[in-house]
């Protein structure tokens, strides 16, 4: 089963746990100074390395330029990949696990971005695999390393562990209360950051942000791990709370989640932008017991419904009268039953 279609340890509330480290090759240039062959090098070795060790058989390679833009961006909108990385597909690959949990990314800002995504809250977990993948790769290429700097990268930001963690965190009762905002400037001085659903400079859909480190250099894995860990617990309970208050409602808060789960079965055309703020409420009563619906499903509605997604699935192009017609028809076909 793919990850994102399960929900994992305090999924309440936390979506998914990613782990990214960025790596560099010693003796070829950063992405932005690399030649075509120097790019078909990096793949090669990274091909090499990858299917020479313990890992052969569990992934499989794509070629980036032989993706169509919708198959590339549909990457993107499940989080298996960067926005950057599916625009720009030329010189670059990408390995995949079978259940994409594991996906690396080779000549994207650095030579190499190992990502581990799990369900729900599992940042040990997660980065114990990213680790075991990048000592792989380690046994056989030789890192661009700096003893004072740690990991040399392209940009100056991930110097240092080259990890960057995060959390896909659902807060639905936080931004309903106005609350939020005053725990994203307070997180910022933790070291850590709140960007949109799909990372920096994205928008928010449906009350879905990412909670990140931002440090890098002068921190173990560990200390990163561990401060993002205590935030997060902490606003886990402030939005657990938050949650509990707005139940007090009582009548408004449940007609809301019936109202969206009325429209979400019976509605012919729905945008992106509408399906996610729907799906949010009814999430969020699910998760409260207002009403019975498996978190799996509204995953699955999730991934399947997004604009490049639909394309994909499609096989042909949509205009977006088209695509919010085809979202609609596999929402009321999802929540068939229920």
């Amino acid at each position: 089963m793919k990850w994102y279609l399960e929900t994992g340890p305090e999924g309440s509330v936390v979506i998914s746990t990613r782990i990214r480290l960025a790596r560099n090759i010693a003796d070829i240039p950063f992405p932005c100074r690399m030649t075509k062959e120097q790019s078909a090098e990096v793949i090669e070795r990274a091909r090499a390395a990858l299917f020479g060790s313990d890992l052969s058989g569990k992934f499989d390679f794509i070629d980036m330029q032989k993706l169509t833009p919708a198959r590339a961006m549909s990457l993107s909108e499940k989080h298996l990949i960067s926005p950057e990385f599916a625009a720009n597909r030329e010189g670059r690959g990408l390995f995949l696990s079978k259940d994409e949990s594991v996906s690396i990314m080779i000549n994207e800002e650095d030579h190499i971005r190992i990502q581990v995504m799990l369900p729900g809250m599992q940042l040990e977990q997660a980065l114990k695999q990213a680790d075991y993948i990048d000592d792989q790769f380690d046994e056989k290429l030789k890192y661009a390393f700096d003893e004072n700097l740690g990991y040399l990268t392209q940009c100056p930001t991930n110097l240092g562990t080259g990890l960057r963690a995060s959390l896909m965190l659902h807060l639905p009762a936080l931004e309903e209360s106005g609350a939020l905002n005053n725990f994203i400037a307070a997180v910022s001085k933790l070291g850590l950051v709140m960007r949109g659903t799909y990372g920096e400079g994205s928008r928010v859909n449906g009350s879905f942000y990412q909670l990140s480190n931002q440090v890098t250099l002068g921190i173990s894995e560990k200390q990163a791990i561990d401060d993002l860990t205590a935030v997060a617990k902490q606003l886990i309970n402030q939005e657990l709370e938050a949650r509990e208050a707005y139940r007090k409602t009582g009548a408004v808060f449940e007609d809301k989640v019936w109202r969206s789960f009325g429209v979400l079965k019976n509605a012919h055309i729905l945008s992106t932008e509408e399906c996610m703020s729907l799906i949010s409420n009814v999430r969020l009563g699910a998760t409260m017991k207002i009403i019975d619906i498996p978190l799996e499903i509204l995953n699955e509605i999730i991934s399947e419904v997004q604009p490049s997604t639909l394309i994909a699935s499609a096989g042909r192009n949509l205009d977006s009268k088209q695509r919010d017609e085809l979202r609609a028809k596999i929402v009321r076909e999802k929540l068939v039953g229920l």
